[in-house]
């Protein structure tokens, strides 16, 4: 274990009254939340890594958003800026998964490798390819950034990762969770407080791991294309990563916006806390 990744959770943009019904399998129908997006930033001295990327609001991204109402946003670029992070310095983007609030700004970061699951990335080719009766598995999807993928790809920037692998960078583990996409990735980064998870969209709450009324029972989500039975096996491994510890759990959509988790920086409302 190498421990040497120092780690913020970046929030960029918030949605306006999100029911939770519509992404936990059980949640009451009247709970709603201005649910936080964020994407992870980490750096060991020698990479700065992004762990997915927010979207820019402009084009095909400010359509994305208004489609799923998100009208509270501010740049990834100026909340990276604000921790003393150029788009060009950025040296690599682990995407949990291809859904346009995860990847929508990779264009922005020109020297950046981008390291995808092979599954994650050819699926969603093969689902766009679909009659137009199958569009409800892409409506999260951006075409313009699987376009910028492919752009990566001719600049020999893209990495088509084949299942788990350890030491993806030095420190830095992904391991296959599919279910809420078809080949989405969970990511473990060695720090000084032990190993953290990044559950991308495996998990949007405590509840999918600790169960209503902390019974253990784990609940499935109900905004996925996969099926419950890949979700909640993929919900178990994230747990076993964790040890059960959910303070070591960072989860990207976190309706309490990471509170047990020091703010070191604020801008027009939107939180950069230290996680590690």
């Amino acid at each position: 274990m190498t421990n040497n990744w120092d780690v913020h959770v970046i929030e960029f943009a918030r949605s306006k009254q999100q029911r939770m019904a519509g992404l936990i399998h059980g949640a009451p129908p009247d709970e709603v939340h201005d649910l936080p997006f964020s994407f992870v930033l980490a750096r060991d001295g020698a990479s700065t890594v992004l762990v997915d990327s927010g979207f820019m609001r402009e084009g095909s991204g400010e359509a994305m958003s208004r489609k799923f109402g998100i009208p509270y946003w501010i740049s990834p670029l100026r909340m990276l800026a604000a921790m003393d992070v150029a788009p060009e310095n950025v040296t690599d983007i682990v995407l949990s998964h291809a859904h346009f609030d995860h990847m929508g700004s990779i264009g922005e970061f020109p020297k950046a490798h981008l390291h995808i699951q092979k599954r994650e990335l050819l699926s969603w080719h093969e689902a766009i390819a679909l009659p137009k009766q199958f569009g409800f598995l892409t409506e999260i999807i951006n075409p313009d950034d699987l376009r910028r993928a492919f752009d990566a790809a001719v600049e020999h920037r893209l990495n088509l990762v084949d299942g788990d692998v350890d030491d993806l960078l030095p420190g830095l583990h992904v391991r296959l969770g599919n279910g809420h996409t078809m080949g989405q990735q969970f990511i473990i980064l060695d720090t000084a407080r032990g190993s953290l998870v990044v559950s991308g969209d495996c998990v949007y709450s405590r509840r999918n791991l600790c169960g209503y009324n902390h019974d253990g029972v784990y609940v499935p989500l109900t905004n996925a294309i996969g099926s419950a039975w890949d979700q909640l096996k993929t919900i178990d491994r994230i747990n076993k990563a964790i040890k059960g510890d959910l303070d070591r759990l960072i989860i990207l959509h976190d309706a309490e916006r990471w509170k047990a988790m020091p703010v070191v920086k604020e801008i027009e409302g939107f939180c950069i806390v230290k996680v590690s």
